[in-house]
């Protein structure tokens, strides 16, 4: 049975609206992608190394990152072989399982968000400004609300003219505390406070933003230390994740920032926001595979919902859901 009727079987046993999601959240990547991969596969009559330059190419295009692709087509290459598999239609079911396959391979860490059963949970965020991280935080928020838990706010980007209040407006928004201090204030005391605060009012979540600049690596690295000291001095194993927020429309630069971001801290999970808005949603496979960083949430629409927990079938389907539905 081919992956694509395996996934459609899968995708029609569970006709769930975060399915819908992935769907529409990636129009753009798969007019894109996909477009060209049928347009590929209609001009060729066999299989052979030209077929492979071409897709070569267009998964490129798409930001799949340059040692992923070389890494499919390999892969790729051994599985036509093996399978005999001489129609060119019947490879972009296989591109489809090579690419779940991927994003699985050596799962060190989950994709789940590691959330305390007892106590509070201590959420980090990090990130250059502008990507979307304060509406992450938001929506988060939402998210944990929704599901009955306590949540509080912590503004630790002192830093950024507007960055407090403009939490402060997702706090009012979602219903949920913002702890802060004036701007310019030491971020590390945000974060005590914020822990007193979570403490005291016996919180379940508690989702600290911090500064986002990235222009000294060694200043950077030093605030986000102390941060971190201070949380683990007063919980012992906190932060319990460290999260990094990537701008997905900006393609390869989110790869660049997310490996500054891993040799100054060590981030546990990905939040890529705004991928309904890029063509090359493939960037999600090379964080995954060149980082080894588990992406844990997805951005997929401007509202409170859309940031979708990632699930890599879902995204597979995402990218070729018209060839997936037409399948016998």
């Amino acid at each position: 049975m081919s992956f694509f009727k395996k996934l459609k079987e899968k995708i029609t046993k569970s006709t769930d609206s975060v399915t819908e999601k992935f769907k529409e959240g990636l129009t753009k990547t798969r007019d894109s992608f996909s477009g060209k991969v049928n347009d590929l596969v209609a001009r060729y009559r066999k299989v052979d190394e030209d077929f492979f330059e071409e897709l070569e190419e267009i998964l490129i295009q798409a930001d799949v990152g340059f040692g992923t692709v070389m890494q499919l087509i390999d892969e790729l290459k051994i599985e036509v072989k093996r399978r005999k598999i001489q129609d060119p239609k019947e490879v972009q079911s296989v591109i489809s399982e090579k690419l779940v396959d991927i994003y699985n391979a050596g799962e060190e860490q989950s994709s789940q968000l590691n959330i305390q059963k007892d106590g509070l949970t201590v959420i980090l965020f990090v990130g250059v400004n502008g990507v979307g991280k304060t509406t992450t935080i938001g929506k988060l928020s939402y998210k944990f609300k929704s599901e009955g838990k306590k949540v509080l706010l912590a503004a630790g980007d002192t830093f950024r003219a507007g960055a407090i209040e403009q939490l402060e407006v997702w706090g009012e928004r979602v219903g949920v505390e913002v702890i802060k201090q004036a701007e310019g204030s030491d971020p590390a005391a945000v974060m005590y406070d914020a822990i007193s605060a979570a403490k005291s009012r016996q919180a379940d979540i508690l989702l600290c933003d911090t500064a986002g600049r990235l222009q000294n690596k060694v200043n950077l690295m030093k605030e986000l230390e102390k941060i971190k000291r201070v949380i683990e001095r007063e919980i012992p194993g906190a932060p319990h994740e460290v999260i990094l927020v990537l701008d997905a429309t900006t393609g390869q630069n989110a790869l660049i920032q997310a490996k500054t971001f891993k040799e100054v801290t060590n981030v546990t999970g990905i939040v890529l926001s705004k991928l309904d808005g890029t063509a090359k949603g493939g960037i999600v496979l090379a964080i995954r595979n060149e980082l080894k960083i588990p992406v844990k949430f997805v951005g997929l629409g401007e509202k409170m919902d859309d940031l979708q927990e990632f699930d890599a079938e879902k995204y597979v389907y995402g990218l070729f859901a018209d060839q997936v539905e037409e399948t016998e």
